[in-house]
C-alpha cells in the first residue's frame, strides 16, 4: 500500500521540528512524491547531508512502501 503525504510529512516533522514540508503527487498514484523541506537543522550541512537527514527520518520505507521521492532542500531564510 502506497504511503499517504501525511504520513510521510508526520515523519519529517517528528524527526526535524519546525521543518515545513510541502508535497507534490508526480504521478497521481500516491506512490511518487515530490517533497521540499526545509528546515533550520539543515544549517551548515551539504545537500548530500541533509538529503540523508531526511531518508533517515523515513526510516526504512524508502525503496518500500514509498517507491519514489523526489527531494528537494533548503535552510529558511530569516525574514527581517
Amino acid at each position: 500500500m502506497p504511503m499517504a503525504a501525511e504520513d510521510i510529512v508526520g515523519m519529517i516533522t517528528a524527526a526535524l521540528p519546525g521543518a515545513e514540508v510541502e508535497m507534490r503527487d508526480l504521478a497521481g498514484d500516491n506512490d511518487h512524491w515530490a517533497a521540499k523541506v526545509t528546515a533550520p537543522q539543515f544549517a551548515g550541512k551539504s545537500r548530500v547531508q541533509q538529503h540523508k537527514m531526511v531518508y533517515d527520518a523515513l526510516g526504512g520505507n524508502m525503496g518500500g512502501v514509498l517507491h519514489a521521492l523526489q527531494l528537494t532542500t533548503q535552510v529558511p531564510t530569516s525574514e527581517a
